[in-house]
């Protein structure tokens, strides 16, 4: 996408700062090193943002949850607390670290490690700005796709290495609940992709800001299936089943200690940052709103989108109790994935329409969004009602004497009745 690109020196859009020195390099270097360098300087902006902002989330998730439940939260370590995270950090750091006599160690020490490669290259093809991204990538939301379902790989590494059944019973959940919520996922995505007639990140952030509207509004349920698959994937409430401790200890890194326990703990704020910014740049506008990106800076919008879920992430945490596993892979199998077809055969009938009879986006699209949240509350209405066991079920309107019937007599009637059954 060929898009005009900023000044060095304008704040709105830090792909200037990367242009000017490629640029630079390109004037007395060979272009493969440009080439390399812009990817390198992306990458370590990242890496920039993600490390001290893993330590906020910290801090920020502890506080907030326990503001939630009436609890102070930490206050000791520094200004209201602002140091805890260091301290947990450090102390991680001190622990020693074990390993079972019993496990494969090579296969033991991997998962660790392996966990960050798709927690940091999800992040490559995220837009910050027009012109912000790694890589720009014309088939991102595959790449996004692809690159997420690699965790599952490093759980079942991780709880088959330590040969302890607790910590591979609490893998095998994870994957079982992650490959399942999976496919919600995809559909959500694949929704937008057909609507939007594109398979690039930042092509559907470039859709909502050409037709002045955000996705949330048109697909309301792709996007609470976005949501709601995505705690599962990340194993936050209420989707932890992985760490039911009164069921199977800690999961899949029951039998890790230190700072390889602290690094899988890392990834899933990682990861929750991560699903926080994509959700905001798929259904929220991304680094667009409504004119507002061309005052102040694309990244900044994206990163207040981002803390807005995130937060959510952090609510439904804070409220919402732990699932059983049997609720979650039925919620999935008979509500998600049937819902998730039917919105996609409509998202593909619905830009069609708007294709082939040429109409008016102005005028389709909030006929469409009226349509959507119509099926999205149907859905929602049907499956209420008809998942329920007949103990939960509203019990049938019970008959009522009247007429000549009162007092005593009707009382007398009554009992003559319950004994006869």
């Amino acid at each position: 996408m060929n898009l005009p690109a900023a000044e060095w020196y304008d704040l709105r859009d830090l792909n200037g700062i990367s242009r000017l020195i490629t640029e630079w390099v390109a004037d007395w270097g060979p272009d493969w090193l440009a080439s390399i360098l812009t990817g390198v300087i992306g990458a370590l902006g990242v890496l920039a943002i993600i490390g001290p902002t893993l330590l906020i989330l910290i801090w920020l998730e502890r506080k907030v949850i326990a503001r939630m439940q009436a609890r102070i939260g930490p206050n000791r370590v520094g200004p209201v607390g602002l140091l805890q995270p260091v301290a947990d950090a450090v102390k991680l750091i001190l622990k020693e670290e074990l390993a079972p006599r019993a496990a494969d160690k090579w296969v033991f020490f991997l998962p660790p490690v392996l966990i960050f490669v798709p927690a940091i290259l999800i992040w490559g093809v995220l837009p910050f700005g027009p012109n912000m991204s790694v890589a720009d990538l014309e088939m991102g939301v595959l790449f996004l796709v692809a690159i997420s379902g690699v965790n599952v790989l490093v759980v079942f590494m991780a709880g088959w290495a330590q040969n302890n059944k607790y910590a591979l019973f609490g893998a095998m959940r994870v994957i079982a609940m992650s490959i399942s919520y999976e496919i919600p996922v995809v559909l959500s995505l694949l929704a937008l992709v057909f609507f939007t007639g594109t398979l690039s990140v930042n092509g559907i952030v470039l859709w909502q800001q050409a037709n002045d509207v955000v996705l949330f509004l048109i697909f309301p349920m792709s996007a609470l299936m976005f949501l709601f698959g995505s705690t599962a994937e990340l194993n936050r409430t209420p989707a932890d089943i992985s760490e039911a401790e009164s069921e199977i200890v800690a999961g899949y890194h029951t039998e890790y200690s230190g700072m390889r326990f602290g690094l899988f703990y890392a990834v899933e704020l990682a990861n929750t940052l991560a699903i926080s910014a994509f959700f905001a740049t798929f259904f929220l506008g991304g680094w667009w709103l409504w004119g507002l990106d061309q005052w102040v800076p694309s990244w900044l919008i994206l990163l207040a989108k981002t803390g807005l879920m995130y937060f959510v992430f952090i609510w439904l945490r804070g409220t919402l109790p732990r699932l059983r596993l049997d609720q979650l892979m039925s919620f999935c199998w008979k509500f998600f994935v049937p819902v998730g077809l039917v919105f996609l055969a409509v998202a593909a009938t619905q830009r069609t329409l708007l294709i082939e009879l040429g109409w008016d986006p102005a005028v389709a699209l909030p006929i469409y969004a009226v349509i959507n949240w119509g099926i999205a509350g149907a859905g929602v209405a049907i499956y209420a009602r008809t998942a329920a066991s007949p103990a939960q079920r509203l019990p049938s309107r019970p008959v009522m004497a009247r007429g000549r019937l009162g007092g005593l007599r009707a009382a007398r009637e009554l009992a003559d009745a319950g004994s006869g059954d």
